[in-house]
């Protein structure tokens, strides 16, 4: 895009931008161009942008309007009031997988010790939100992309958590005989060939994150099946799955012998995430 006037305005440069993109979307390039909040934006429509300001503004606008997350483009995204740096080597958190976090500390308790695993962690939001919360809790992240991890240990360091420990691993690969009190995961569960994968932010987010075989639940059977050889006791099992994967999840996780099952739906209604209790081998120490 080029802007249609000598002296570009923020009133003006937003207006000239919402011809191609949202206006939610251009006043948060812009605010970021700028390094002001919404507000500024509002009280001062008469400010001059001075020329780098708007050849910056004009190269975000058009990769927005190729489509490029906005996460990508500004290299963050918050995530339970928190911000977290992303590059397209990592899914994008987002608002519906708080509901994962929130169940989690639902279960974990703020005044005793806790060991829990994230499995798939990306860009490290779950397990970095889950330490932030329960201080006493060591917590740790495991991905098997190097590009991922290279993001959650930036991100450990950037929000400045302590009790997170990040490790390459395929799934449960390096944990053998190790137990936990609360495996997280919000796995791919997309089926392949999906059209929403060629829709929005998907087309540019890492299938490797996404995707998982002709009914999206190959991870999750590989999870739900392996997490009782590394929970205590009581332990919980918790994941992410589809919109219509609650009932087959339900299956695998009474298959595997977990208790007290449950569905949770997000805020838009979504059965969004599912779980369970390790009670199968109470005399093997589950």
């Amino acid at each position: 895009m080029n802007f249609k006037a000598q002296h570009i305005t923020i009133e003006k440069a937003l207006s000239q931008a919402c011809n191609y993109i949202t206006y939610t979307d251009a006043r948060i390039l812009l605010q970021s161009v700028l390094k002001v909040n919404h507000a500024y934006l509002i009280a001062h429509p008469d400010q001059n942008l001075i020329p780098i300001q708007i050849q910056t503004f004009q190269l975000l606008v058009t990769r927005r309007t190729n489509g490029e997350p906005i996460a990508y483009i500004l290299g963050e995204r918050e995530f339970y009031s928190m911000k977290f740096k992303v590059k397209p080597s990592v899914l994008i958190p987002r608002p519906e997988t708080e509901l994962l976090v929130d169940l989690a500390l639902e279960r974990i308790s703020i005044d005793l010790p806790c060991k829990v695993l994230d499995l798939g962690t990306g860009s490290g939001a779950i397990a970095i939100t889950i330490a932030k919360h329960r201080p006493l809790a060591n917590v740790t992240a495991v991905d098997s992309s190097v590009d991922a991890l290279a993001v959650a240990k930036k991100n450990v360091k950037y929000l400045s958590v302590s009790n997170v420990c990040v490790i390459a691993s395929d799934w449960f690969g390096e944990f053998a005989g190790e137990r936990f009190n609360l495996i997280i995961s919000n796995p791919p569960y997309v089926v392949i060939g999906d059209p929403h994968l060629s829709q929005g932010d998907l087309r540019f987010e890492p299938r490797l994150a996404l995707v998982a075989g002709s009914d999206g639940l190959d991870c999750i059977r590989l999870i739900i099946a392996s997490a009782v050889s590394h929970l205590t006791v009581g332990g919980w099992l918790l994941l992410e799955h589809g919109y219509d994967q609650a009932e087959m999840s339900k299956q695998l996780l009474e298959k595997a012998g977990f208790s007290d099952i449950f569905f949770h739906h997000d805020l838009a209604g979504v059965m969004r995430a599912s779980g369970g209790r390790c009670e199968r081998f109470l005399q093997e120490s589950c």
